[in-house]
């Protein structure tokens, strides 16, 4: 039996109710949260899962270590006791109490300086391009995400945390009362309803999707591919779009790697007002990765796409790519008045010029509260990057790799829901963005006089900095801000930079719809900042943009978009041991060819139907067994009573 938290305590609520929606409103409390969801690849599963095909019905419970649950219950935790029971508390999947977990919101934990991260000590140990696997980029790394558990874990909002604490309080209070609040979990998930507990069953099954998106690359000034010019050599940089959490959609990645992307798209802001690039000896190309915190989908799939030549890549050439310059994490380059700048890089003979360009960008801002240094020699290689799909490669790729640290991560909640906007500062996302503006002109211009008064003018603007955090770190305004209004119309106002997955048949001219809000504003941005004027001003956009290198841009905002020349394509990032066919997805055996495909473990999500939380009151089971118990003692004395009744009257009757 069923009573609401919301109960109605006059006729006139009762009355009110007009249909059935309006008396479950009344019944149960809808509570927003974060899911844990379940994971696949090659070799088994991660994350979380109702253990059934049913819901999880649990009393609400605050979590206390002191204490052994005496019934089946959800807990309800502070994120340090989370950590605390997950890591410390080996046994958890095999206790049978614990059939659900709420986590509690919180910006910070009571300690800050101890840090959260689920990732491991050394993420993707498995594609680095050197055997140091015990080595701990990530000191504050548990690991814990890395895991499958066969429970529900929801990371509560901040108005659904303060309604569950009360909720644990009025339970702690009920010894004397008949009723309890329970928490309901609907996270039923398709590939343990099927029993697909693996990425290649669970492709076959159809009880799953491949982890994936789209990347973005963008030349800085076009390249027009039929153009009888010889190309040019190439300065490619790169950063990341894509984080990943313990929690599904809230993958916030301020630092790591959200910071990066900030700073390159500031950079070819600034480049894109300098006149001359054309006439310079190398070409400027920048790519934004997806799906890199999943075995650097991104990077290992734009690889693929260069080496077969594919439209995605048009007007790339391998070859021609002469350094790689990576904007790692840079959003804490000033914590704790440490302005400096870390350049990781690959052969120390291949990356002299780009450390000499970073140097000579350095001096020319005539600062000196930003330093570059280069990193330790004790490092055992590469931290986990980008660059590290291009080492894999060709070990003789030249590359450097810019971070806000030297042999440990500076950001204490990698891949954490921690790691969000108070967690950087916009200064040092500038100061890192200005560095690699200059130093990638410097980069271009090898052959000719550097003009200092070009370089001089090259400035990044702080205003657009800032205005980027509040719409890729925030919901106020989030992706409902203006500047990203003004080139999309986003699904959502929250932004969250999980990869997401790979919906159809890639494509170099995706359907929009299959294209997540951020990597299609990236697309937007690049294009529009790297385009010259189409001389094409009459003709509608999209289907009249067809002349040489034409595209159209904001067609989302007004229906009608521009046209503009620009080289701006998407790529697709999903595994490289994937591959679609009749509107299925088949894994492919490991190729050769592939240096990095070994170690893929083609990751993929279950699918579900829907995934809810909700707290209602209910009575106690307590309550019912003495209700059932006293029913049977009623029952028995109702039989004895009649029974000798019935005899007593019969005697009677018989005397008479």
């Amino acid at each position: 039996m069923q009573s609401s938290i919301r109960s109605a305590k006059s006729s006139d609520q009762v009355n009110s109710f007009q249909s059935v929606p309006d008396l479950e409103k009344s019944m149960y409390m809808a509570i927003d949260g974060y899911p844990c969801v379940r994971l696949l690849n090659l070799s088994g599963e991660i994350g979380c899962s109702n253990p059934g095909r049913a819901n999880i019905v649990a009393p609400v419970t605050r979590f206390k270590t002191a204490n052994k649950l005496a019934e089946p219950s959800a807990l309800l935790v502070s994120i340090d006791q989370f950590e605390d029971l997950f890591a410390r508390h080996l046994d958890i999947n095999e206790d049978r109490h614990v059939v659900g977990v709420l986590v509690e919101s919180g910006s910070q934990l009571p300690n800050g300086s101890k840090g959260f991260s689920p990732d491991k000590k050394f993420p993707q140990a498995e594609f680095a391009p050197y055997q140091s696997g015990n080595f701990e980029w990530n000191p504050t790394g548990s690991g814990l995400m890395w895991k499958a558990y066969n429970f529900p874990v929801f990371l509560l909002s901040n108005s659904s945390t303060l309604a569950l604490q009360e909720v644990a309080l009025k339970n702690e209070k009920r010894k004397k009362s008949y009723t309890v609040d329970v928490a309901d979990f609907d996270l039923v998930m398709q590939t343990t309803k099927s029993g697909t507990r693996d990425s290649g069953s669970c492709l076959r099954e159809q009880t799953c999707l491949p982890l994936g998106g789209y990347s973005v690359w963008s030349a800085l000034p076009p390249i027009i591919v039929s153009s009888s010019k010889k190309a040019k050599p190439m300065i490619l940089t790169v950063a990341s779009m894509d984080a990943a959490s313990f929690f599904r959609d809230k993958s916030v990645g301020a630092d790591s790697p959200i910071s990066g992307l900030i700073s390159l798209l500031a950079v070819v802001d600034a480049l894109s007002h300098v006149d001359g690039l054309g006439d310079l000896d190398k070409q400027l190309v920048f790519a934004v990765f997806t799906g890199e915190a999943w075995g650097y989908l991104g990077s290992r799939r734009f690889l693929l796409e260069l080496d077969q030549h594919s439209d995605a890549v048009s007007g790339l050439d391998s070859a021609l790519i002469e350094t790689v310059l990576e904007i790692g994490s840079v959003g804490k380059g000033f914590a704790q008045d440490d302005k400096t700048f870390f350049a990781h890089s690959t052969k120390e003979s291949a990356t002299n010029r780009t450390l000499s360009a970073l140097k000579d960008a350095l001096g020319s801002l005539k600062t000196q509260s930003i330093k570059i240094s280069r990193a330790s020699k004790s490092n055992p290689g590469l931290p986990p990057s980008s660059l590290m799909s291009f080492l894999k490669k060709n070990a003789e790729t030249s590359g450097v790799v810019l971070e806000d640290f030297d042999a440990a991560f500076t950001n204490k909640f990698y891949h954490s829901h921690l790691d969000d906007l108070s967690n950087i500062n916009s200064s040092a996302i500038v100061a890192a963005a200005s560095v690699v503006a200059r130093s990638l002109y410097i980069l271009v211009s090898e052959k000719k006089e550097i003009n200092n008064s070009v370089l001089n003018t090259i400035n990044i603007n702080a205003s657009l900095v800032e205005e980027l955090l509040g719409c890729l770190l925030g919901c106020e305004p989030g992706l409902t801000c203006e500047l990203v209004n003004r080139y999309i119309a986003p699904s959502t106002s929250c932004p969250s930079h999980y990869v997401g997955v790979f919906l159809g048949e890639s494509s170099s001219q995706p359907y929009p719809g299959n294209v997540g809000d951020v990597p299609r504003f990236v697309w937007n941005f690049l294009a529009d900042k790297t385009a010259i004027p189409s001389k094409n001003t009459s003709s509608a956009c999209p289907k009249g943009c067809r002349g040489n290198g034409e595209m159209c841009i904001k067609a989302e905002t007004d229906g009608k978009g521009v046209c503009v020349i620009s080289t701006t394509r998407y790529v697709p990032a999903y595994s490289t041991r994937l591959k679609y066919e009749s509107d299925t997805w088949e894994v492919l055996p490991h190729n050769s060819s592939d240096t990095m495909g070994a170690a893929d473990p083609v990751w993929t999500e279950s699918n579900w139907d829907t995934i809810r939380l909700r707290v209602y009151t209910v009575q106690d089971t307590r309550f019912d067994s003495w209700i059932l118990l006293l029913g049977i003692t009623v029952t028995v004395l109702s039989y004895i009573i009649i029974v000798i009744s019935k005899a007593f009257i019969t005697k009677a009757l018989k005397r008479d």
